[in-house]
C-alpha cells in the first residue's frame, strides 16, 4: 500500500464543485490513496457519492476508503475505513469488513498509536500536524517532533495529516511520516492535478 500521498476528499469542504472529477485529477497529479469524508451527507447521498468515486477510482487501480462509516464502506465496495478515536472499534471494524480490508485510525499520541497497533490497525493517521480551518479540534498541534514521537511508537505506516502543505510536505518525510494527507491543499487549488503532482514532489518518498 502506498500512503504517500493521501487525499481525504470531504464533500463539505468541496461544496457540490464536482468532487468526483476533482478526486480523478488529483489522482493524476499522483495521489496514490482516496478517503471519501461526508459528514453530512445522508446515507442514501453517502452511498451514490462513493459508488460514483469507487466505481472511476476502480479504473485507475486507487484504493478508496470511507471515513467513520463501516456501512458505506460496505455498500459501495471500498477497501476499508478510516476511523476516529470515538468511532466503532478497530475488532468490530474488522469483523464487519474482513480481514484483507484496510483499516486506519487517527492518532495525536503515540499511546493511541500503539494501542491501534495492538488492536489490528493497518496504519494511523498522525494529526493534527499543523494548524487547520478544515476540521475543527481541540488536539494539540504535533509538528514534525510531535509526528516523529508517533513514528517511533509503532510499526505501522504513519500518514500524516492536518495543515499540510507543498511547503510543510518535506519536514513531514523527515521527521519520518510514510505519507501525508491533505484536503484544501488539493481541493481548495485552482488545479488539483498540479497540486497533487506538487505535493508528491514535496514529500519526495
Amino acid at each position: 500500500m502506498d500512503y504517500s500521498l493521501y487525499l481525504v476528499a470531504d464533500a463539505d469542504y468541496a461544496a457540490g464543485r464536482g468532487l468526483a472529477g476533482l478526486i480523478e485529477a488529483a489522482v493524476e497529479g499522483g495521489v496514490t490513496l482516496v478517503q471519501l469524508r461526508a459528514k453530512s451527507l445522508a446515507g442514501g447521498a453517502f452511498v451514490r457519492l462513493g459508488l460514483a468515486v469507487a466505481a472511476r477510482l476502480a479504473t485507475k487501480g486507487i484504493p478508496l476508503l470511507v471515513n467513520d462509516r463501516v456501512d458505506i464502506a460496505l455498500a459501495c465496495g471500498a477497501a476499508g475505513v478510516h476511523l476516529g478515536q470515538e468511532d466503532i472499534p478497530v475488532p468490530l471494524a474488522r469483523r464487519l469488513l474482513g480481514p484483507g480490508a484496510i483499516i486506519g485510525v487517527s492518532v495525536n499520541t503515540p499511546e493511541e498509536a500503539r494501542r491501534a497497533e495492538e488492536e489490528g490497525a493497518d496504519y494511523v493517521g498522525a494529526g493534527p500536524a499543523y494548524s487547520t480551518a478544515t476540521k475543527e479540534t481541540p488536539l494539540p498541534v504535533l509538528g514534525p517532533a510531535g509526528v516523529g514521537r508517533v513514528r517511533r511508537a509503532v510499526r505501522l505506516p504513519v500518514v500524516a495529516i492536518g495543515g499540510i502543505s507543498v511547503a510543510s510536505a518535506a519536514e513531514m518525510a523527515s521527521a519520518g511520516a510514510d505519507g501525508v494527507a491533505v484536503v484544501s491543499a488539493i481541493l481548495g487549488a485552482p488545479d488539483a492535478r498540479a497540486a497533487a503532482s506538487e505535493l508528491r514532489k514535496a514529500f519526495g518518498r
